[in-house]
């Protein structure tokens, strides 16, 4: 595994109670460390086709690209994996990804006039070194859970949305809000894209969840960290416990989720530089001098 941290992928999607077929789609590329899901939208089944292309190109060109680097890094005398490319080298990788999945939505629609209009929403995670790079358009959402704390890494780019952050509507009302589904971006409506890339510092014991609107709007945030919190439960467990649960809830849209772990590793690997971090400590120690630690934000 060249992405230097140890993970855990469990994936699930279901049709739910109300919908007649499922237009959501998620991949996984777990040696790459990649997780991709989408909720397409379109008649005449083209939401399936939207969000399966769009899952299927931004894993195979991220694929393509991690490749070409990683097989460059182990031709180079004393290279390391640590080196392979920049944040906002990966950055650029997921942006350029996520074009050429709209793009090829938009030649199918061209090509296939049944499947006009069709787009998705996409949230795409890739976990590369210490990093979380994350790409996302619509209401498919990311959030992270670290030491008892559910935290939404995403901002849904919703028609609901813009009017909660004029004020317009509180939060409180949001979740019944009629119009909750209207989004202002997505793949495959327009040859442009505004795709919203952030990325994040990783930790061992985080726990990362995607998923479709489905899922989110048929749990509170309450609901999704007392699932997330169980240490005991494997993450395939907790995914079927998840669907369930917005099944349970009415289940009134399909339901997708890619659970991700961190696992120890990243800590062990952190020991590994304990000794050269000790011998630097020691020498400050000498000379009696104490360096206050700065709080800084876990975004580059």
């Amino acid at each position: 595994m060249t992405h230097h941290v140890a993970l855990q992928f469990a994936a699930r999607t279901d049709t739910g109670l109300v919908r007649a077929h499922n237009e959501d789609a998620v991949a996984v590329s777990a040696g790459h460390g990649i997780a991709v899901l989408a909720d397409g939208m379109g008649g005449y089944n083209a939401g399936e086709i939207a969000s399966g292309i769009a899952t299927a190109v931004v894993v195979s060109e991220l694929e393509r690209l991690l490749s070409q680097t990683d097989g460059a890094i182990s031709r180079t005398a004393g290279g390391t994996a640590s080196r392979a490319a920049s944040g906002k080298r990966l950055r650029q990788w997921m942006t350029d990804a996520v074009l050429a999945a709209n793009q090829e939505i938009l030649e199918t629609a061209r090509d296939e006039p049944q499947y006009s209009g069709m787009g998705t929403t996409l949230v795409a995670a890739l976990f590369r070194h210490d990093r979380i790079v994350l790409a996302h358009l619509g209401d498919s959402r990311c959030y992270r859970f670290r030491q008892g704390e559910l935290c939404l890494l995403t901002r849904d780019h919703s028609l609901l949305q813009e009017q909660i952050d004029a004020g317009l509507v509180s939060p409180e009302w949001a979740r019944y809000a009629p119009n909750k589904n209207l989004i202002t971006r997505a793949l495959g409506v327009a040859p442009q894209v505004d795709v919203e890339i952030n990325d994040y510092q990783i930790e061992a014991g985080d726990v990362y969840l995607l998923c479709s609107d489905g899922l989110s709007d048929m749990l509170t945030d309450a609901q999704l960290a007392g699932m997330l919190a169980d240490p005991h439960v494997t993450l395939d467990h907790l995914g079927d416990r998840l669907v369930a649960a917005a099944n349970g809830n009415g289940g009134r849209d399909n339901i997708s989720a890619i659970l991700v772990r961190i696992n120890a590793a990243g800590a062990a690997m952190a020991r590994s530089r304990w000794p050269q971090l000790n011998t630097w400590l020691n020498k400050m120690r000498a000379f009696r001098v104490i360096r206050p630690i700065r709080a800084t934000d876990d975004r580059e």
